[in-house]
């Protein structure tokens, strides 16, 4: 797709060091650059690390919006600066590790500025409240994993306008939550890893507008009832009851509930005075409980996660009849086998990702699966599939299972890493056009697949790790027009030669693999150096691909004959390097 113009413009802008000079004597032409214009030059400026104090200058008078997270070299100077800025009204300096109380002094009284994270500056101590307080039209503040303490905490009930307060990893006290009870307009509070205890929560219903609350890793076992709450995070707690109060009056509003790892004494009483009918995420993994009779009266849920909890196939019933609005279904690392998801076929009309790594489905699930048309990301990693059908009488009759999958549509990821799969099995993929992210490692698969691979026309990143390719396979892989990123490790038997003349034939592509020293990131910043350079053609010809026929062949696995350690040995032997002189042309039997 072609750049417009104002891509072009900043591209040109941005080019180096020199043409910044050029343009930056020119300061008033960026006085009414219109904001989002200004905020995309500047974020270009930061990514290509073009960016002084004294540059912000420029951008004083067009500026709205400025995220600097994660830049290391913002400190006290880069503030200084950014304390002019005239109609500043969101400022992210988060995991900026130079930024300390005293470097807040340049944005005092910038009545502008309505949201400010620090999250995670660690040098922002109490010291520095007193700079926040001047800012009195603030609306969200983030303060997570910063160097406040309780007293710090505290002083922020000055600041009246707060609608979202973020405190998590800080150790927030009962008392201190308390001095907040005066923020009456918060929506969003977040409160994990803090002090607070069952008694300090107590305060939370003089919030009428608190919507989004996070206790995670807290010591809270029960939460009174809090009417205006949609979002509630209690992962890592040991939970009595949420929602208990005087009145039988149940909470309306719960619309998502995060418990991974939490513990509760009795589900049951836990979820009583939850109106479950209305819950659309519930977030269950990790936890321990191993009775999901709940799971029937959750009629609007769209997320489900119970990864590695203790539901069975029995419990799957219980999805199957209020699975019509379920889009996501996480059912990894659980005891659910094939059999178990036969009772949810039908049942889950709208469900686009299901994750089932880690369990004992094996290839008698597929054909349930195919029957999901709605599927856009299937996760089969660590399963007992084995890509071909075991109830045929003699190997060359097994039909490879995963063309079940061929019915889906829509999928556009799908996961196949440490099963059973072996070339032979991975054909019926090569019909998923949609396909842009497909996940392989297998000790079974060479060559072949590369090449059976090539004709995923959307193909943007491909893993194939763990298998047995050659020096010629890669040199003769015909790779998708799209492809950005391919993920060879633990390929051992390539070599360096091979990696780097794959990179420089394939400068858009990132490889990942042992021996390819970072070659990618290297020509992408030469790139960003000089524009103009043009990326080399390939002047390969598309190879045919037909349906593999290897069970016809009798293929026979030569790594058989090897231990480890010689085929280790081979990686280094001169035979490894060996071009074929036709290394376009596809084996005979993927052309029949």
């Amino acid at each position: 797709m072609s750049k417009g113009l104002v891509d072009l413009c900043i591209e040109s802008a941005t080019k180096n060091s020199s043409t910044i000079d050029k343009w930056r004597r020119q300061r008033r032409t960026l006085e009414r650059m219109p904001p989002h214009l200004a905020q995309a030059l500047l974020r270009r400026l930061l990514d290509r690390r073009l960016v002084s104090p004294s540059l912000l200058e420029v951008f004083q008078y067009c500026i709205e919006e400025i995220d600097l997270k994660g830049e290391t070299p913002v400190d006290a100077e880069w503030m200084a600066y950014l304390g002019a800025f005239r109609y500043l009204r969101m400022l992210n300096v988060a995991d900026c590790r130079g930024i300390n109380s005293s470097a807040l002094w340049a944005i005092t009284g910038m009545n502008s500025l309505k949201e400010l994270d620090l999250s995670r500056c660690v040098k922002f101590t109490d010291t520095g409240v007193a700079h926040l307080l001047s800012i009195s039209n603030l609306e969200k503040l983030h303060l997570s994993e910063t160097g406040l303490t309780a007293n710090g905490v505290a002083h922020l009930s000055l600041l009246k306008k707060l609608s979202v307060l973020d405190l998590g990893g800080l150790p927030v006290t009962d008392m201190a939550l308390r001095s907040l009870q005066v923020l009456t307009k918060l929506e969003y509070l977040d409160l994990w890893g803090s002090k607070v205890t069952d008694e300090g929560v107590t305060v939370l219903k003089l919030f009428p507008k608190l919507s989004y609350l996070n206790l995670a890793w807290t010591s809270v076992t029960k939460l009174p009832n809090l009417p205006s709450l949609t979002c509630l995070n209690m992962s890592k707690c040991t939970i009595h009851s949420i929602f208990k109060g005087e009145s039988d009056i149940k909470t309306l509003k719960l619309e998502k509930l995060l418990v991974p790892g939490a513990t509760f004494s009795k589900i049951h009483d836990a979820f009583s005075f939850i109106e479950l009918t209305g819950l659309r995420f519930l977030d269950m993994s990790n936890s321990s409980v191993d009775d999901f009779w709940f799971l029937s009266k959750l009629e609007a849920l769209v997320h489900l996660d119970l990864s590695f909890s203790k539901i069975g196939d029995d419990s799957l019933k219980l999805i199957a009849r209020v699975g019509g609005n379920v889009k996501v279904l996480n059912l990894s690392n659980t005891r659910v086998s094939s059999a178990g998801i036969g009772t949810i076929v039908g049942n889950v009309p709208n469900i686009e990702i299901l994750l089932l790594s880690h369990t004992d489905i094996n290839d008698l699930a597929l054909p349930y699966i195919g029957l999901m048309p709605s599927l856009r990301a299937v996760d089969f990693s660590n399963t007992k599939i084995k890509g071909l059908t075991d109830f045929a009488q003699h190997e060359s009759d097994q039909v490879p299972s995963l063309t079940a999958l061929q019915n889906l549509r829509h999928l556009e990821r799908l996961n196949l890493e440490e099963t059973q799969l072996k070339d032979e099995a991975l054909w019926p993929l090569s019909s998923l056009h949609g396909l842009h992210t497909l996940s392989l490692k297998s000790n079974f698969l060479t060559d072949i697949s590369l090449a059976t691979l090539s004709s995923l026309s959307g193909l943007k990143f491909l893993a194939l790790r763990g298998a047995v390719l050659t020096n010629s396979g890669l040199d003769s892989f015909n790779t998708p027009p799209l492809l950005e990123i391919l993920d060879l490790r633990d390929c051992w038997l390539l070599t360096e030669q091979a990696i780097s003349m794959f990179c420089q034939n394939h400068p858009k592509i990132e490889v990942r693999h042992e021996q390819a020293k970072n070659y990618f990131n290297d020509h992408s910043s030469a790139i960003r150096g000089n524009v103009k350079n043009s990326h080399r053609k390939s002047k390969r010809t598309k190879m045919p691909l037909v349906r593999s026929r290897l069970q016809k062949e009798g293929f026979v696995d030569e790594r058989l004959k090897y231990s480890r350690q010689e085929l280790l040995e081979l990686q280094f032997s001169p035979l490894s390097r060996v071009t074929l002189h036709n290394h376009n042309v596809l084996p005979k039997m993927l052309t029949e």
